[in-house]
């Protein structure tokens, strides 16, 4: 069973930063594709960028394209969302999961990830 852990949420200012960590358990993380989606109150969970297994591919969605970056530490079971100049429009809950074997490098669909972190809140107010 692989579990996942989200990590570094919080309430935040606009236009400031914040950077969510994902930790996964099991000895195959390096070999999976990994992905942050979104899903704020009232709508459906979105996607936000997501990373193929090595690193070298990276995708966003349209709105935190420019803004947000994703990275991965494959030493450490570990992926990072790096969030930048954040606009009230971001809160949501942030999750992270993992994209099943497939010959999509970076998915980017919720029916492609087969495990799911239990979220991580975060709050964009002034």
């Amino acid at each position: 069973q692989v579990q996942l852990v989200e990590s570094g949420g919080g309430l935040v200012q606009p236009g400031g930063s914040l950077r969510l960590s994902c930790v996964a358990s099991g000895r195959t993380f390096s070999t999976y594709p990994m992905g942050w989606f979104r899903q704020a109150p009232g709508k459906e969970r979105e996607f936000v960028a997501g990373i193929s297994w090595s690193g070298g591919r990276t995708n966003y969605g349209d709105s935190v394209k420019g803004r947000f970056t994703i990275s991965r530490d494959n030493a450490k079971n570990t992926v990072y969302l790096q969030m930048n100049s954040l606009k009230p429009e971001d809160t949501a809950v942030y999750y992270c999961a993992r994209g099943r074997h497939s010959p999509v490098v970076v998915p980017t669909s919720l029916n492609a990830m087969d495990y799911w972190g239990k979220g991580t809140l975060v709050t964009v107010s002034s």
